[in-house]
């Protein structure tokens, strides 16, 4: 299942990756620029593609057909995208338990992953604020929040590839 293998490399909420659409796929700008309307948080949300994901999905549109509509749609209706239990039922049939794996906890994983990583010196890879903002929450200071609008892009750019090359690692083993 495509949606299975790209979400834990965007790590966005399970329901915005299974409602995305190929018009909020910018290839050229390697973006997914997901609607306010579908976000928890109600604003626009623009996530990094790696070179990973988009070659992903490349393969998906291969298959999925003309590049239009849902990129996941589901099996009985081309018009609406695959359901809520679509990517936990898939963990299920690989043996995965409830209480071991669902499709939203690959953002927990992310996020804690992301705030450990650290270079040669000790210090922090990522500021907590770019991973923040890549995991589309807003800030818990009301004040901060109103005044910080720096969407942190290139540090996010950065952060997305290293993350997809750091998955394709532990795959490796």
């Amino acid at each position: 299942l495509a949606a299975l293998q790209i979400l834990p490399h965007v790590f966005t909420r399970p329901g915005e990756l299974r409602q995305a659409t190929w018009t909020e796929i910018d290839f050229d700008a390697a973006v997914w620029t997901i609607p306010a309307g579908r976000m928890k948080m109600r604003r626009l949300h623009h996530v990094p593609l790696s070179a990973q994901v988009l070659d992903m999905l490349e393969k998906t549109k291969a298959i999925s057909g003309t590049g239009k509509g849902y990129i996941f749609p589901s099996v009985r209706s081309l018009t609406r995208p695959i359901s809520n239990n679509t990517l936990n039922a898939a963990m299920r049939r690989m043996g995965f338990a409830n209480d071991e794996v669902t499709s939203h906890g690959f953002r927990a994983t992310a996020s804690s992953l992301l705030n450990e990583a650290r270079d040669r010196q000790g210090k922090p890879l990522w500021s907590s604020d770019a991973i923040e903002r890549a995991l589309a929450h807003g800030d818990s200071d009301k004040i901060r929040g109103v005044y910080n609008r720096s969407v942190y892009w290139a540090e996010r750019v950065a952060m997305a590839q290293w993350w997809s090359d750091y998955l394709d690692r532990l795959r490796a083993g």
